[in-house]
């Protein structure tokens, strides 16, 4: 046992682990939507990447695998915390829980795949989920920045 062990057991310090610490009770969709759609972005670049078979090529991949890849666990991380942390109240349970399982399950696909068609419907997984938070709250979701964040 090191000293900082021993002292937080003679101390009974306890670990806690949340979105927010306090918690602070304020919760968005966005971050796990502006990642899916990054994910998105990254499949787009990648298929209209064009295979010059050099070094800058292989880097440019690398780089857009790599981002692809980080986004894609960002959303999972994103859309733990909501389903986890949040009371999801006037809802279902087992309806969200499976929402949340179909959408997490896409972002795995997508980390495993160069896929639009995974990427795309893990965008939709996300906006439907938003759509259901957003209810909870009394509000219609739209995101109409979507399209202009995205790009093109």
């Amino acid at each position: 046992m090191n000293i900082k062990s021993t002292m937080e057991y003679l101390l009974s310090v306890r670990h806690a682990s949340a979105h927010c610490d306090i918690p602070c009770g304020i919760y968005d969709p966005i971050s796990a939507k502006i990642a899916a759609q990054t994910v998105q972005k990254m499949v787009l670049r990648i298929e209209a990447l064009e295979d010059t078979g050099d070094v800058a090529h292989a880097n440019t991949l690398g780089r857009y695998v790599t981002v692809k890849e980080e986004h894609a666990e960002l959303c999972k991380h994103e859309l733990r915390i909501l389903w986890a942390d949040y009371t999801w109240p006037g809802t279902d349970a087992n309806d969200i829980a499976a929402k949340f399982n179909a959408a997490l399950k896409l972002a795995g696909q997508c980390k495993q795949t160069v896929s639009m068609d995974n990427a795309e419907a893990l965008v939709a997984a996300v906006d439907e989920i938003a759509t259901i938070f957003w209810s909870t709250k009394g509000v219609e979701y739209s995101d109409p920045n979507a399209a202009a964040r995205y790009g093109s």
